[in-house]
């Protein structure tokens, strides 16, 4: 299964990912520069990225929590936590962007 994540500079990097992996937990194997705070408790927001609008109906609905934390962190139409995207087969080639909140500055 693949992920395919275009990073700030709007190029797209193709992921290998696993069944059962959250997409935060495949992004941030990667080495992207995540932030993801709280470590997918779905407690900071700072995981999130905006999906493809293909890939969005394809996604479970979020939870109540889920859409707390995007309210408060500027989640837009097609923004999700990546800690609450588990991959399964049927996400094989989801498309996402990591979203400005989520990018960890350089030091």
């Amino acid at each position: 299964m693949q992920i395919h994540v275009t990073d700030r500079d709007g190029q797209r990097h193709t992921l290998e990912a696993l069944e059962g992996f959250r997409v935060m937990e495949i992004i941030r194997d990667y080495g992207f520069p995540i932030v993801a705070e709280c470590g997918g408790a779905c407690a900071c927001g700072t995981c999130q990225v905006e999906v493809d609008p293909e890939w969005a109906a394809k996604l479970h609905e979020p939870r109540e929590d889920e859409l707390d934390m995007l309210d408060q962190n500027y989640g837009g139409d097609w923004s999700r936590l990546s800690c609450q995207l588990i991959m399964t087969p049927e996400l094989d080639g989801l498309r996402v962007r990591l979203a400005d909140i989520a990018i960890r500055e350089a030091a």
